[in-house]
């Protein structure tokens, strides 16, 4: 990137380095990115979401999809074996949360390759507002089945046994379908998430935090929108999906938001 960045505007890889990494720090800011990438708090907002997501195959109650991806880096000086993902490439794991116009509403660009995407969850500050009540009952993420079934974040049913679950899954894979284009859509308007990142991890989740910023910031004034049909693959379902005791009541209040909003489905 700084030999492209030189060679295009005439100055040396060191320069374009040392201008690089300014442009970088002035964008990875709190301010800047708080200003950019907001979850929804207000009755207003919370609103809105959920009227867009419902708009995709009915499901109430969403206000964000979640998953993970993989940002492929060099291999770092330090704790190397713990940036080695399932696929056996160096990477971080970043959680994303996109809303149903693809704008990405968190971030979580820390962890290396080898956590697992309910670990990252777990021990994010998402999880903790909805904990807390500072986002409100009846507001739910979607997720695949690698995370906790949990009032707040549902996933499928892994074995549907009738003919509400199966609706459901429906539903729920056709609304979770906006992370999947979200995450494309973000790689493909910022290529350097492509390949190899060649800086430190420290670095590398600067470079994704303000990407995500300056995504939202296209989304907003309508700027060079790839076409949501771009090709990305989405990562596979961990074959271990999360089925511990501790999450039962999860799944007592997925039977309930089923039976409640499904029932009639066909």
């Amino acid at each position: 990137m700084q030999l492209c960045s030189g060679d295009d505007y005439g100055i040396s890889q060191q320069t374009a380095g040392r201008i690089i990494n300014q442009t970088l720090d002035a964008l990875a800011t709190p301010a800047f990115l708080v200003r950019c990438m907001k979850f929804p708090t207000t009755q207003a907002e919370i609103q809105q979401k959920q009227a867009e997501f419902r708009g995709i195959a009915n499901f109430p109650g969403v206000v964000g999809v979640i998953d993970g991806s993989h940002i492929r880096i060099v291999a770092p000086k330090e704790y190397e074996a713990e940036y080695v993902n399932r696929k056996n490439y160096h990477s971080i794991n970043i959680q994303l949360v996109f809303d149903a116009q693809y704008r990405i509403l968190d971030v979580v660009a820390q962890w290396p390759g080898s956590v697992h995407d309910s670990r990252i969850w777990n021990e994010c500050g998402l999880k903790g507002k909805f904990e807390r009540g500072i986002i409100p009952g009846g507001c739910h993420l979607l997720g695949d089945s690698g995370y906790p079934c949990q009032p707040w974040l549902l996933t499928p049913y892994l074995q549907p046994r009738n003919v509400a679950q199966e609706a459901y899954n429906r539903a729920h894979k056709r609304t979770r379908c906006v992370v999947e284009r979200g995450i494309g859509q973000l790689k493909r308007r910022f290529h350097v998430l492509h390949g190899e990142i060649r800086v430190d991890q420290i670095k590398t989740s600067k470079i994704v935090m303000v990407c995500a910023a300056l995504h939202n910031l296209c989304k907003e004034r309508n700027l060079g929108l790839p076409d949501e049909h771009d090709g990305y693959e989405a990562e596979p379902v961990e074959a271990n999906p999360i089925q511990h005791g501790h999450l039962r009541n999860g799944l007592v209040f997925r039977d309930n938001f089923v039976d409640l909003h499904f029932q009639h489905e066909q």
